[in-house]
């Protein structure tokens, strides 16, 4: 198996694995909620075998390994998969900002209710 591959035990999880799955990415200290990106089985693998954010950029067609340009980076401390097997939740140490736009977090807009 390359570092690309999901071991079979993981795929039987998946709700269904050749879907792109949100993954919620939560700093693993505060616990505030950084972003939420989309993982594929080639990025969900990269993730688990080098504990590195790896997700899948639907604007790109591409894997996207979270700092690679940037520099700022995402180290994979633990992925929790939900109860459908349809969603991820991923505690990271991250170094940086998470969001493209150098917000601390991708979460940074307000909406007021009421």
């Amino acid at each position: 198996m390359s570092i690309n591959e999901l071991s079979a035990e993981v795929i039987a999880l998946l709700k269904d694995p050749n879907l792109l799955i949100p993954a919620i990415a939560q700093d693993v200290h505060s616990k505030e909620v950084l972003m939420l990106a989309y993982v594929n089985q080639q990025a969900l693998a990269h993730m688990i075998a080098t504990s590195t954010g790896t997700y899948w950029s639907r604007s790109r067609n591409e894997l996207w390994i979270k700092g690679a340009t940037s520099g700022h980076t995402q180290k994979v401390i633990s992925i929790a998969l939900d109860c459908d097997g349809d969603a991820l939740l991923i505690s990271v140490e991250q170094i940086g900002a998470a969001c493209h736009t150098g917000e601390k977090t991708c979460f940074h807009q307000p909406i007021q209710l009421g």
